[in-house]
């Protein structure tokens, strides 16, 4: 008696459907992103070198975050962001840290009918004189994540980068 019940509840323990880990309401949004890999060509147009971004996006701190780390041809730039909602603002917002030493920090705004986020982050410590970004980015039905931003550099919006990004099975996102 004692095997058939640890028979049937082995055979139910199998079969149960794990429930999704929890994430925080407002991230929700991010779910489709979790655990997954993803490359994105950042080469400007007529540009010999090219720029291949891997990053891998993350659930953390219990679901409180989303972490994302990526990196630019195997180290040569990278960062690391921490998404979390802020309570006193009602909104996303981001800390962004770089191998370049410098670090952002922003908020961004989703919209359902596009499934585009738009995003404002203010930027520290950057040696080239960009003091804000603002950016674009949008989950297009392929599956695929388009992204553009622009730089106010010196005073000025200056065209930033783009890139499409696909996922990809699985990437290793590396660091000097």
């Amino acid at each position: 008696m004692i095997k058939i019940f640890w028979f049937i509840a082995a055979v139910f323990a199998c079969t149960a459907v794990a429930a999704p880990p929890v994430l925080h309401p407002e991230l929700e949004i991010f779910r489709p992103f979790l655990d997954s890999h993803w490359e994105g060509d950042l080469t400007e147009p007529g540009k010999e070198k090219k720029l291949i971004d891997r990053s891998i996006w993350s659930r953390a701190l219990n679901g409180q975050a989303i972490k994302t780390v990526h990196s630019i041809n195997d180290g040569e730039y990278g960062g690391e962001t921490m998404i979390f909602w802020d309570q006193q603002q009602k909104k996303i917002a981001y800390y962004y840290f770089t191998t370049a030493g410098f670090y952002t920090h922003g908020t961004m705004t989703y919209n359902p009918d596009t499934k585009s986020i738009e995003a404002l982050e203010k930027v520290e410590n950057n040696a080239q004189g960009i003091t804000q970004v603002r950016s674009h980015s949008v989950l297009d039905p392929t599956g695929m994540l388009q992204i553009s931003s622009e730089y106010l550099q010196n005073g000025e919006w200056v065209k930033g980068h783009s890139a499409t990004y696909k996922r990809v099975p699985k990437t290793e996102v590396v660091f000097h």
